[in-house]
């Protein structure tokens, strides 16, 4: 039997999936609307699958995911976010899983079996992001710098005076942004390394 913890902010999701995931070897132990919350129930009813929402009040899912798996439980992110940098946290906090809350309820009960059994699971769609991300060199700080002050809106001849270099230099320092980030213009520039937690 699987015993599994459900967290999420809003009761009625809470309620929703203890009536999906009905299945002979699933058993929903109890459940939990924050990420404190989460990490109590998780050391009171030691369940062996954790589904855990990321955006809540008093502790995020990230937060709450870090203190729980080095407790025993599997956490499997559920969430209704797919950037990049929320998808690298969960995953760099120790979540075995991220699926999102679109996915159909055989998918949810495999994901919830192969956590319990040490797998990872990533929705289709993540596969590549995450692959993306760890991919991506990361921006040396000029880069970034430059890159912040493009995000304000600032001109190159703007940026070079702002940061005492010539435009010149601007560009360069763009154009390997634009070539470690995949991407040709600067708006693009500025979404992805947005997207991937790069830039704040």
């Amino acid at each position: 039997m699987i015993r599994i913890l459900l967290v999420d902010d809003h009761p009625v999701v809470r309620q929703g999936l203890k009536g999906m995931l009905v299945a002979d070897d699933l058993e929903v132990v109890g459940d939990a609307g924050s990420g404190q919350e989460a990490i109590e129930k998780a050391a009171a009813l030691q369940p062996d699958v954790v589904l855990m929402d990321l955006r809540m009040p008093e502790m995020d899912g990230v937060a709450a995911t870090a203190k729980i798996v080095g407790t025993g439980p599997r956490v499997l992110v559920l969430t209704t976010y797919e950037t990049d940098s929320d998808i690298l946290r969960a995953v760099e906090a120790g979540a075995s899983g991220y699926l999102l809350k679109d996915s159909t309820t055989e998918d949810l009960i495999a994901a919830i079996r192969a956590a319990a059994r040490g797998e990872t699971v990533l929705a289709p769609s993540m596969v590549a992001k995450v692959v993306g991300q760890v991919r991506t060199p990361p921006l040396s700080a000029r880069e970034a710098e430059v890159l912040r002050l493009v995000a304000k809106g600032m001109s190159n001849v703007e940026i070079g005076r702002t940061l005492f270099i010539s435009e010149a230099t601007v560009k360069t320092h763009l154009l390997r942004v634009f070539n470690k980030l995949g991407v040709s213009d600067r708006t693009a520039a500025v979404t992805t390394a947005m997207d991937r937690g790069m830039l704040r």
